[in-house]
């Protein structure tokens, strides 16, 4: 699984905004694929700054998709579907939450990073009868000020970032995993040497469509 990831993050990167489409489509829906897209949204930011808000509608409507994606099946199971799938105690707050907050309780978890529990509530919107266009309405808002916050950040300090993490290689910390957490989120460089955000920041340059 890890080589899948490392090879679909690199030839994402490679495509640029169509490859974070696909990838956020897929991480969105049935496949989980943690901070990848994150990621993604930062290095592509990093490398062409006047494409931010390309980037981060690329990354906002792949998520839109692959949210609508599991809504749709979602209503089409019923319960009993999603509770031979998900834990009864899960769910059963998340269609409490739902009750009590409306659309608020989808749109707080897709502002989230991993590991807040979003497909759930994806799910519950689904079994929960809410409407498509109140649905697609909510995800369109809060993923599009997810990344591109994130974005903005790539912008302002992604620069920064990838030179101290850089400069941390160099020096033996990152295969040490002594660097701080907020840097490796940021440029992702994970703790283990052969993970697949680090091989994506060495593909960078390699990035040939915006």
């Amino acid at each position: 699984m890890r080589s899948f990831v490392a090879w679909l993050s690199g030839a994402a990167l490679t495509l640029g905004g169509p490859g974070l489409f696909v990838v956020a489509a897929l991480d969105s829906s049935f496949v989980s694929l943690p901070q990848i897209n994150d990621l993604l949204v930062v290095l592509n930011v990093t490398q062409n700054k006047h494409l931010v808000l390309y980037y981060a509608t690329m990354a906002t409507l792949g998520s839109v998709t692959g949210c609508f994606l599991l809504y749709y099946v979602a209503g089409k199971g019923g319960e009993a579907f999603l509770r031979n799938r998900t834990s009864a105690g899960r769910l059963d707050r998340a269609l409490g939450l739902y009750r009590r907050h409306g659309l608020l309780a989808l749109m707080v978890p897709a502002l989230l990073p991993p590991p807040a529990p979003f497909k759930l509530f994806v799910l519950g919107a689904g079994l929960a009868g809410v409407r498509p266009l109140p649905f697609i309405t909510a995800i369109v808002i809060a993923r599009g000020i997810r990344y591109f916050a994130l974005g903005l950040l790539a912008v302002y300090f992604g620069d920064a970032a990838r030179a101290d993490a850089n400069t941390r290689a160099r020096g033996g910390a990152v295969g040490g995993g002594s660097h701080p957490a907020g840097h490796g989120h940021l440029v992702g460089q994970p703790s283990h040497p052969e993970g697949p955000c680090r091989r994506l920041k060495a593909r960078t340059s390699a990035s040939s469509f915006p």
